[in-house]
């Protein structure tokens, strides 16, 4: 694979449990190609989230090297990590995590601004729209239903146009109607942005979705598969 959008090599993650040092991640060596969509799935405590955490530098590897755009993630200080989530990443939750003072447009446009973006409240708007909020704009999270929440956190990650989307469970929350209703606007918006797509998933038909599919267990990973040729 040429010119990984992500690159880990051999990374690691141990964290201190109630008895001692845990190791979540054991020897994680994945190249993750542009435009691809990847999905990540094996059982509850075997280390996908954990590993999505690492890609995003929102946890920092025990060792190993985590590459993200040609970019040294494990060289970065805090600061560094923070100003290349923001430029670079987009990260959508189980939890939808909206500012519950803000509506709809402003949780979409405060990151923009916080970017320098000139037109930040334009771009949310346009964001909103394209997730069918445009009406809600004014809306507080508490006057929206989980689904609607979610959509406004996906407009809010897409905004930036990030090179790498990162989804963790988007779906969790929801239920069956609004979960499909934002898968399709994950794989459609993503494929839309020219954005890689890596996706935890418990879900095998979502996975399937994905251009490869890549199995965890305990830490360790324990197969890939790449999606049948449509």
């Amino acid at each position: 694979m040429t010119d990984p959008v992500l690159s880990l090599k051999d990374v690691t993650l141990s964290l201190q449990g109630n008895a001692g040092m845990v190791e979540i991640l054991r020897g994680i060596s994945l190249d993750v190609a542009r435009g691809e969509s990847l999905g990540l799935v094996g059982p509850s405590g075997s280390g996908k989230s954990s590993l999505l955490m690492v890609m995003g530098g929102l946890e920092r590897a025990t060792g190993g090297q985590v590459h993200a755009l040609g970019q040294d993630l494990t060289a970065m200080d805090e600061d560094a990590l923070a100003r290349f989530r923001r430029d670079h990443m987009g990260v959508v939750f189980q939890s939808f995590h909206l500012i519950p003072t803000m509506t709809a447009l402003e949780n979409v446009a405060t990151p923009l601004e916080l970017a320098g973006q000139r037109d930040a409240f334009e771009r949310a708007q346009a964001e909103l729209e394209a997730v069918g909020l445009g009406g809600r704009a004014d809306h507080y999270p508490s006057q929206m239903s989980g689904g609607e929440q979610q959509r406004v956190a996906l407009a809010r990650a897409l905004a930036p146009r990030p090179g790498i989307l990162l989804a963790d469970e988007p779906t969790g929350n929801l239920d069956g109607v609004n979960g499909d209703a934002i898968i399709e606007l994950l794989f459609g918006l993503t494929r839309d942005h020219g954005a890689t797509l890596v996706l935890v998933t418990h879900a095998p038909d979502l996975a399937a979705r994905c251009d490869r599919v890549v199995r965890l267990d305990d830490g360790r990973l324990a197969g890939t598969e790449l999606r049948a040729a449509e």
